[in-house]
């Protein structure tokens, strides 16, 4: 595992530990809606950082690749909003293909 995935994953962590001390601290109180919204968005950036680790990097420097194809048809799938699963495989077989090539 390189430096990069720990923090991501320690992040992750991190921000489950707020979110369930949040539960503590503040009770029954209700947070201001800025603060819950934000709140609500941590998840998705924290996903969005793995993504762009995952399909742009290679061992230590940025690379575009059959990855970065691959990421971008299911972008595309997923804003034709078709169903996930068809998602899943077009992103991957655009990606297996590009790899075969």
């Amino acid at each position: 595992m390189n430096t990069s995935w720990a923090l991501v994953i320690w992040l992750s962590v991190g921000a489950y530990a707020f979110k369930m001390l949040g539960f503590v601290v503040v009770g029954s109180r209700k947070l201001p809606d800025v603060l819950s919204r934000c709140l609500l968005l941590i998840s998705a950036a924290l996903l969005a950082a793995l993504v762009f680790n995952s399909s742009f990097t290679s061992s230590q420097s940025y690379a575009i690749d059959e990855r970065a194809i691959g990421l971008g048809v299911a972008i595309i799938a997923a804003w034709l909003k078709l169903p996930l699963i068809v998602v899943v495989i077009l992103g991957a077989a655009t990606t297996a293909f590009l790899r075969a090539l």
